[in-house]
């Protein structure tokens, strides 16, 4: 017989624990000293005692537990569980290790008294889309701002006063060796008229995506903050780049909402 100690210590389990199971009636000691009320515990009992003890790791209450132990689960059962939490907890421990990286570097990034971000920085999947839209090419990024709003400008004058607005306006730029391919138009599921294109932008696993808030004169720096976040993060760019417009009516864009994606891999 082996005292509550010796089995406690066995099983790796404080008396404490063993005496509210003894309650439970999940694990009766083998012997209860009339007298002085000291248990005691017989080696056979240390198969039931490990089995508790992994259901429990399992996240099982006592009553599913004993539920499982009188319906004779066997210790291949349990080890299968076990294989499969053990793999829960991996991938909960990889997604609080990522945090803890995201939250020393912007520690740092104030311990060195630097400003953080001006736009919410997040990752997240981007939806397929089709846009009604036109297309061009342009030899250098400087030449964007006056290629981007006449194409704009160009698919709304296609479009029926019954479909305009079509859709949210969205930009996708593409770079490439000939240069930066320019995407422009609205989301939409309508016919396309003459003079515009259907293009089907695919869904996308991983975005880093942020705010710019206000003119497109600033928006440099925004997509600045964006790729400096990939990099932190251990991304890379893995596509061509979006900016969907979810407030552009004004004239001199000072209340304007753009969304900036950008496709990303692990690098």
């Amino acid at each position: 017989m082996l005292s509550i100690g010796a089995f406690a210590q066995i099983g790796q389990v404080t008396h404490r624990m063993l005496r509210h199971w003894d309650t439970a009636g999940l694990l009766v000691p083998a012997h209860v000293d009339e007298f002085s009320g000291y248990r005691s515990y017989d080696p056979a009992q240390l198969e039931r005692l490990h089995r508790i003890v992994a259901l429990r790791s399992l996240g099982f209450g006592l009553e599913d537990i004993s539920a499982l132990l009188d319906s004779g689960v066997d210790s291949e059962r349990i080890a299968a569980l076990l294989r499969l939490r053990q793999a829960e907890v991996a991938e909960e421990a990889r997604i609080a290790a990522a945090r803890l990286i995201d939250v020393e570097r912007r520690l740092h990034l104030i311990e060195k008294e630097m400003h953080m971000a001006q736009i919410e920085i997040i990752e997240k999947p981007l939806p397929a889309l089709r846009l009604i839209a036109r297309t061009a090419v342009v030899a250098e990024q400087p030449e964007v701002p006056g290629v981007v709003g006449p194409l704009f400008d160009a698919v709304a004058g296609l479009l029926s006063p019954a479909e305009a607005p079509a859709g949210v306006p969205v930009a996708q730029y593409d770079m490439g060796e000939d240069g930066m391919r320019i995407t422009a138009g609205f989301a939409g599921s309508g016919p396309v008229p003459d003079g515009a294109e259907a293009v089907e932008l695919p869904s996308v696993p991983a975005a880093i995506c942020g705010i710019h808030l206000g003119a497109m004169d600033g928006i440099g720096g925004s997509w600045q903050a964006v790729h400096a976040e990939i990099i932190a993060r251990g991304l890379t760019p893995s596509g061509p780049c979006r900016e969907v417009y979810l407030r552009s009516e004004s004239e001199d864009q000072a209340d304007w909402v753009t969304e900036l994606q950008q496709p990303v891999a692990r690098a």
